[in-house]
């Protein structure tokens, strides 16, 4: 597998009875087709023997994870080494890279439900009509792989990425009267790519859509367009029959949505509602803007000592992260990771946390016939006699701390200075600040 690159993905799609090749993604130098072609045949020979191949190591450090969905679809990621030695000694890097790359497929997976319907991929009528129709996913599924915008978390995390503004009350009351006027009660409001707000309806959604929708929603306002109406089949909710996703761009880097039937149409929803509920709110919005990639409001106030946090709500999936200015650590005696590496630090620590300590919810979400094999990892917590509640990781570039409550799970990356018996304190004053300012 020394032909990726490393620290380089691939993705190959094949069928899962035949293995002809639907569509590959990823490193920019592709895997020959005989070692696809072989990548398959192991697959299909362990099958015959009553074995399921589910992951494997190589001698380069490159990993291969398998996976079949509904008996149709073999999805194979292939990567190339080098990423796990970016753990900053979390330790069993093997078992995060991993972790990493299932989360990948099933990302993948409900991506190409979410555009296409799970009856079109269970039943493969016509192979070439499918690969041309699944090109339509490939902005989808790129972004999913290339995580190209610093602080999109929920790819890993599947809970929501969200952002809390000021003005909470407002833009709240606009997005549930916006979807009650367009005959929907499922309506959301996207800023810098995070959710604001969104009517209770689109809380209930399964997580795992909630993060794919925003991720469309990111892809369709990168594309440009003021507005769309995009056909979508929920993976979870509603995997065979389309729902209407109305898009609208408010302002730059603000868009609203809706989920509906076939009433109201693009241009109706366009001209007689976007202008009445939100032409009076443009203020606001722009309050909201304001808060950008910090994702909290001025009313909270971080200590000096907060390189990164991750904050997750476990009872509404949801999630708010940020990265420091390294300019409030420039007292600091060591040097500290650039803005890109606190970003896969934070994820790295994440997977270290959530696959030896802390609970993963939304595994409870996914039927057992679908779940991924984690048997590593459940053997690791088997080992505990009691749930652990906190855990804390020192390493050369930074140090982290996991904070884990019956309601949140707090996540911190913290300078080398601060001493480690003072870590503890500072993640329970934070989340407390937290929570007190915005109710999160």
């Amino acid at each position: 597998m020394m032909m990726l690159q490393d620290g380089s993905t691939q993705l190959l799609c094949l069928t899962a009875s035949s293995g002809v090749p639907l569509f590959t993604r990823g490193a920019s130098k592709q895997l020959p087709f005989s070692v696809i072609g072989s990548l398959n045949g192991v697959h299909m020979f362990g099958g015959g023997q009553g074995a399921v191949l589910s992951c494997c190591e190589t001698e380069g450090g490159g990993k291969v994870v398998w996976r079949v969905f509904q008996d149709s679809v073999m999805l194979i990621a292939v990567s190339g080494g080098g990423q796990g030695g970016q753990g900053g000694g979390a330790g069993g890097s093997s078992k995060d890279e991993e972790v990493r790359l299932q989360r990948l497929l099933e990302n993948v997976w409900n991506c190409m439900v979410l555009v296409l319907g799970q009856d079109e991929l269970a039943n493969m009528r016509n192979i070439e009509r499918l690969k041309r129709d699944l090109r339509s996913c490939f902005s989808l599924i790129d972004q999913l792989m290339e995580d190209r915008q610093e602080g999109i978390l929920g790819n890993l995390t599947h809970c929501a990425d969200s952002l809390l503004p000021p003005n909470s009350t407002l833009l709240q009351e606009a997005v549930d009267s916006f979807a009650q006027a367009s005959d929907s009660e499922f309506g959301c409001l996207i800023v810098h790519g995070r959710i604001a707000a969104a009517t209770e309806m689109w809380w209930r959604l399964a997580p795992q859509e909630v993060v794919l929708l925003s991720a469309l929603m990111r892809s369709l306002s990168a594309s440009g367009s003021a507005s769309c109406d995009y056909p979508v089949f929920l993976p979870h909710g509603s995997p065979t029959v389309a729902h209407r996703l109305l898009r609208f761009q408010l302002l730059p880097g603000a868009d609203v949505c809706v989920l509906c039937g076939p009433t109201p149409s693009l241009h109706r929803a366009e001209s007689g509602l976007v202008g009445r509920f939100w032409t009076p709110l443009v203020e606001s919005l722009r309050d909201c803007l304001a808060v950008g990639d910090r994702c909290l409001p001025a009313s909270v106030s971080l200590r000096p000592d907060v390189l990164a946090l991750l904050l997750i709500n476990r009872e509404t999936r949801r999630s708010v992260s940020c990265v420091r200015s390294l300019a409030s650590h420039l007292l600091s005696d060591h040097p500290l990771p650039s803005k890109a590496r606190c970003w896969e630090l934070l994820k790295l620590f994440y997977i270290f946390s959530t696959t030896r300590y802390f609970s993963q919810e939304e595994a409870l979400c996914v039927p057992p016939e679908e779940r991924p094999q984690r048997s590593n990892s459940e053997d690791f917590v088997l080992g505990f006699s009691h749930q652990p509640l906190q855990c804390y990781l020192v390493t050369e570039e930074c140090k982290s701390y996991g904070l884990q409550t019956a309601q949140h799970q707090l996540f911190l990356l913290i300078p080398p200075s601060v001493p480690t018996f003072a870590l503890r304190t500072v993640a329970t004053q934070t989340l407390s600040d937290i929570v007190a300012a915005t109710g999160f």
